[in-house]
């Protein structure tokens, strides 16, 4: 079964920290280069952070030096985490996880499957 599941979010004060984590189901979830998607309100969603295969990073300028995506150790897990720090009233939204094209700056695809979401608040 293909299967996403987002979790971690919350209300922060700025500057704060979170983590968010995602159970991806699904084999071609383990074969794909993910990502963090971030969805505000009134705007599209919009990819912030790629991981790759091999564990390469990428990263979208508006969260670059305070967000780190990363791969759980066991692979078999298939969890993946974005650190979020110096957080910003600005990065308040809805975060998904997915699969993506690595690296960031390359066109992406679209999906139809996404999980719930978790909400992450800043408030300042």
């Amino acid at each position: 079964q293909v299967q996403l599941v987002e979790s971690g979010g919350g209300l922060v004060q700025s500057g704060g920290s979170l983590r968010l984590s995602c159970v991806a189901s699904g084999t071609i979830f383990s074969i794909s280069p993910m990502g963090w998607y971030r969805q505000i309100p009134g705007k599209n969603r919009e990819l912030i952070a790629v991981i790759n295969t091999g564990g390469d990073t990428s990263y979208a300028d508006s969260v670059k030096g305070r967000f780190t995506i990363s791969r759980d150790r066991d692979n078999s897990k298939n969890t993946y985490y974005l650190q979020m720090r110096s957080l910003e009233p600005d990065d308040t939204g809805v975060y998904y996880c997915n699969r993506a094209r690595f690296p960031i700056t390359v066109m992406q695809s679209l999906y139809d499957i996404w999980g719930q979401g978790t909400q992450v608040t800043v408030s300042s």
